[in-house]
């Protein structure tokens, strides 16, 4: 059920809502957890949160006319000049908490290939995990 709760809160942190996944999982490290496993599920969810971004991204074309819409065109239009200063390689930074999740909606409303995009946002996102177990891996033999 940890495991679970783990995948379900980084898949929610990926997206716009507030979630907080680095918390929980640094408190189910402390219960003794797989690393491991703790890592999988973590990066799983967070990367297929992302997935639901870029999701989102291409059906903004659809609905930019809209009154309701929140983004303008011209902010629409310097979000994809910034985009493409450094193309998909960008979705490597998905993983940070500010613009992160911003920078995977952009790169699906820029369309990149759906494998591109999930290999680049998992290896980054895994990586931020990896950091994250590993500052609480050291936290505790500190203060051991």
């Amino acid at each position: 059920m940890a495991y679970l709760t783990l995948f379900l809160t980084a898949f929610a942190a990926a997206t716009l809502l507030p979630a907080y996944s680095e918390i929980l999982l640094g408190t189910l490290v402390s219960q003794g957890l797989s690393y491991w496993w703790l890592w999988f599920w973590a990066t799983l969810g967070n990367t297929l949160g992302s997935v639901v971004n870029g999701v989102i991204g291409r059906q903004v074309d659809r609905f930019k006319e809209k009154r309701w819409f929140p983004i303008t065109e011209q902010q629409l239009e310097q979000a994809r000049a910034r985009f493409n200063r450094y193309g998909q390689w960008s979705l490597l930074l998905g993983w940070l908490p500010l613009g992160g999740d911003a920078l995977t909606l952009v790169g699906g409303i820029m369309r990149v290939p759906w494998l591109n995009f999930v290999i680049l946002v998992g290896i980054g996102k895994g990586l931020r995990y990896a950091f994250v177990l590993w500052l609480v891996a050291e936290a505790s033999s500190a203060g051991s």
